[in-house]
């Protein structure tokens, strides 16, 4: 019988969300959904020395914003919790002392000086030290002391640590579902800790523990957890339990924009882009970090932005719905090596969403950007101004900055073009337009283009000269959509006006 797909994502509470583990939920959602399974939510907050208040809460908002739904889990519920490990605490003990009793782990003793003063005499000799299978006679732990010292110190309630116990020379062999076998022999791995004598798992135990229980199919996770898959392989092993256990896939980094390392938490402020899905303050230090939906980033595209970091569909197509990902995604078609942040790639993403939202939705959304500049306008007219001007922004923000001009008179005038088209006989001309335009009964943007075009033409004036001064009047710059659609939306007396300040404020300068 095929076993089910069942994949999580298991992030940490030590901060906000880095885009990096955004793209290993996003790459195990669309995995499970292929493949008609289940996207778990686990939170892994054994290392209680690093959690952060509100990391836990800002994953799920982060989450729920992008719109990645996950069946089972932390705050959802399910069959196979609790989904915070903190809270499957008292389990773990259970688990560890099996490896005791089995001859797979054992009781370490050294007190972090005593390890430190090991150390430096290893470093005297110019060697790295590692507590491992070459080592660990040598030290202060059950497999070195007799058994009755070993329970002395127990009954004492000395400090300790369970370490696993690598087995010597022994090949261990990864099947790797993007890179296929990886190994490693076992001389070369240190004694991991897998449990404290504070009652805690390490990731290590804790994360085996709770994938076995939770039925996990398939561990998909980013390839700094490669040096650990051994370890993780040997605990299947350890506990019995290698028939059910996961396949890897372990993903490609995403890289800094120039290549060279992966990109961290510090960059994205650093280079001028967000790193997190949402804006974070830290707790602490009160600082603050960007987030892609404060940046103006609409989640689709977001989705797309990270889908095509690592992975590619095999055809020229770039831009895909939620749907057509689940559809096409496969793990052999994600890259062995690192994928580089391209941070004008992603406002094209976010460009060309804005292109496919309705115009009506954008300007719900502008309009609140208006009402912050207390300009009161109908969602009807906003709407048709988003319709002219959409094309030339990346973000909802970017509307002001190509619109204003239809909610404000210019306050000043491009000096360039004054310089290049704005000769004598100018304000005679644009004088004349004015006379013709306010002669408009049924004033919108064709019987304005009409009239101007045949004045223009009939007089032999220079189109360019002339539209360029006519835009100049009106916008203040020579930017800008259509110019008789801005002048059909500003309407009659409006335009009217702007261009008769023009006439005159210009004409002063000069």
């Amino acid at each position: 019988m095929e076993r089910k797909v069942r994949v999580r994502f298991a992030p940490s509470p030590t901060g906000p969300l880095h885009i990096g583990g955004v793209r290993t939920a996003l790459y195990n959602y669309l995995f499970a959904k292929k493949h008609g399974g289940d996207f778990l939510l686990r939170i892994e907050d054994t290392d209680q020395t690093r959690f952060v208040p509100g990391a836990e809460e800002y994953i799920i908002k982060a989450f729920d914003w992008l719109g990645i739904k996950f069946d089972e889990g932390q705050g959802i519920g399910g069959d196979y919790g609790p989904y915070r490990q903190s809270d499957r605490k008292e389990m773990y003990k259970e688990y560890a002392d099996k490896l005791i009793d089995s001859g797979w782990a054992y009781y370490a003793f050294d007190t972090p000086e005593e390890l430190d003063n090991v150390r430096k005499e290893f470093e005297k000799e110019k060697k790295n030290f590692q507590y491992d299978c070459n080592t660990r006679s040598s030290l202060k732990n059950s497999l070195s002391l007799s058994k009755e010292e070993t329970n002395s110190l127990l009954e004492k309630n000395t400090p300790y640590v369970l370490r696993f116990k690598f087995p010597k020379d022994t090949e261990i062999l990864i099947h790797d579902l993007i890179r296929g076998e990886v190994r490693m022999n076992s001389n070369l791995l240190d004694d991991k800790v897998l449990y404290k004598s504070d009652g805690m798992p390490t990731y290590h135990l804790a994360n085996i523990v709770d994938d076995h229980l939770m039925k996990i199919s398939h561990v998909i996770r980013g390839e700094e957890w490669l040096p650990s898959c051994p370890l993780h392989v040997m605990l299947y092993k350890a506990f019995g339990w290698e028939s059910t256990m996961p396949e890897f896939a372990h993903l490609p980094l995403l890289l800094k924009p120039e290549g060279n390392g992966k990109l961290s938490k510090r960059d994205g402020d650093r280079l001028g882009f967000p790193v997190f899905l949402l804006e974070w303050q830290d707790p602490i230090s009160k600082e603050t970090s960007s987030g892609y939906r404060e940046a103006g980033y609409f989640p689709e595209a977001v989705i797309n932005i990270l889908a095509l970091l690592g992975w590619n569909s095999g055809t020229e197509k770039e831009i895909f719905s939620l749907d057509e990902l689940i559809e096409i995604f496969s793990l052999e078609r994600i890259s062995k090596s690192g994928a580089k942040f391209d941070l004008e790639k992603a406002k094209w993403f976010n460009h060309q969403y804005l292109q496919l939202m309705p115009n009506n939705k954008i300007a719900e959304q502008y309009l609140s950007i208006l009402k912050e500049k207390n300009i009161d306008i109908c969602l009807e007219h906003v709407e048709k101004i988003v319709g002219l001007v959409k094309e030339r922004c990346n973000f909802v923000a970017d509307l002001w900055e190509q619109s204003s001009f239809f909610f404000l008179k210019p306050e000043s005038y491009d000096e360039k073009l004054i310089k290049k088209r704005w000769k004598d006989e100018v304000p005679q001309r644009l004088s004349e337009i004015v006379i013709i335009l306010n002669s408009i009964e049924d004033f919108n943007s064709h019987t304005a283009h009409d009239k101007v075009h045949a004045f223009i033409e009939g007089n032999e004036l220079n189109m360019g000269q002339i539209m360029n001064c006519l835009r100049l009047s009106i916008v203040g710059e020579g930017k800008g959509p259509d110019l008789f659609e801005i002048m059909a939306l500003i309407g009659k007396e409006e335009t009217l006006e702007r261009i008769n300040i023009a006439i005159e404020t210009i004409g002063k300068n000069e």
